[in-house]
């Protein structure tokens, strides 16, 4: 009788690891319909390589980073409804749309690096990775990289809901002659990252925008620790697997790559960061009906000029999105502005607009329109 008692024990304990398994009649169909994804995708990779043949003067529209977008979201959108998350779709969608990409072209993206900084999780969110995704060292060479062709794209941020414009973006779009063909922003999360406890930490290391960031949480979990800045987000997680007791303020992303621990995530004093980038190229994107347009300009340095161009803009119903002003470069006296407004640039009000602008700038530049997006995590 004592040993009947283990064998019961035993059959009760192989009918629950049974029953915690899948019925195979299930586990079949997974397998089916995991079969059946691969080879849609396969069927869609076939027809856009057979648009792409067809009609070669299309080839460079398939490859460009707004087509697919709208669908991309809109299905997302509708998946979420029943099951899936609709960052699960997304990330699905977009990586099937960019090998299918990859089989006309293997476009090259440029970005400001290293891997794993927020720039590279933009670019990789627009253009999947099943292209070239190539880390430059500033925002200066990822204009250049674009403008002498060497890349076919390039991502570089343009503004932060925190802090505000980004000087070195605009900069480059007064010296350079690059459009601005799509958008992303991105919702900017930020982790204490590190391989040690959270109370051995005795320097911070982060880009100064992240720590800025972050600076309230700082003061209150950790207000012995020294901040210390570096050129970016991933050269902080390298800096934290190396030195003892230092931790890093990046992204998760860059915590697995240097194998370090989440010692606390989203420590960032605004739950609503985000980051935008803009996508330069020189790919015009079609109108989708919900566009925006940047314009660069400058007016005589005189009172009431820049009054003159608001009311071009208020005349022709013309919403701005976005109002920037810097100095121009140099000894020269004057402002340059750059706005973006709820348009596309072959819209009739837009282009009667920019007529009259254009008789009262002293200099007046379309960057370009893109397709307006909702942020993403």
């Amino acid at each position: 009788m004592g040993k009947s008692k283990p064998k019961a024990a035993d059959s009760v304990g192989t009918r629950r690891k049974s029953a915690a398994r899948p019925p195979e009649a299930l586990l079949a169909k997974i397998g089916r319909l995991d079969e059946d994804l691969i080879r849609l995708a396969e069927e869609r990779a076939r027809l856009v390589v057979e648009a792409a043949r067809q009609d070669p003067s299309q080839a460079e529209a398939l490859c460009a980073p707004t087509f697919d977008t709208e669908s991309q979201e809109r299905l997302a959108s509708v998946a979420g409804e029943v099951a899936l998350p609709p960052t699960c779709v997304q990330a699905l969608l977009r990586e099937v749309a960019s090998g299918c990409r990859r089989l006309i072209r293997e476009p090259r993206i440029a970005f400001l690096g290293p891997l794993y900084s927020f720039s590279h999780l933009a670019a990789i969110h627009r253009f999947g990775q099943s292209v070239q995704l190539v880390p430059v060292g500033s925002i200066a060479a990822v204009f250049e990289e674009v403008h002498r062709k060497q890349s076919d794209f390039g991502l570089a941020p343009i503004e932060n809901s925190t802090d505000g414009r980004v000087a070195d973006t605009l900069d480059m779009f007064t010296r350079m002659r690059v459009r601005i063909c799509g958008e992303v922003e991105l919702r900017i999360h930020h982790s204490l990252l590190g391989k040690c406890q959270r109370t051995d930490v005795r320097e911070v290391y982060s880009k100064p925008q992240a720590l800025s960031q972050c600076r309230n949480w700082l003061a209150k979990h950790l207000p012995s620790a020294r901040t210390i800045e570096v050129t970016s987000t991933s050269t902080a997680a390298q800096l934290a697997s190396e030195k003892p007791g230092a931790a890093a303020i990046a992204s998760v992303q860059a915590g697995v790559r240097y194998g370090l621990d989440v010692l606390a995530e989203n420590i960032e004093d605004n739950p609503f960061n985000t980051t935008r980038f803009a996508v330069i190229g020189d790919h015009p994107s079609p109108k989708t009906g919900n566009d925006r347009t940047a314009v660069l300009f400058q007016m005589e340095h005189r009172p009431g000029t820049l009054a003159d161009a608001m009311m071009i803009f208020k005349r022709a119903k013309l919403n701005l999105t976005w109002i920037e002003s810097f100095p121009l470069p140099g000894p020269e006296r004057g402002y340059l502005f750059f706005v973006e407004m709820e348009a596309h640039e072959t819209d009739a009000r837009f282009r009667r607009a920019m007529a009259a602008l254009g008789r009262k700038a002293l200099r007046l530049e379309i960057l370009g329109s893109f397709p307006a997006t909702a942020a993403v995590e």
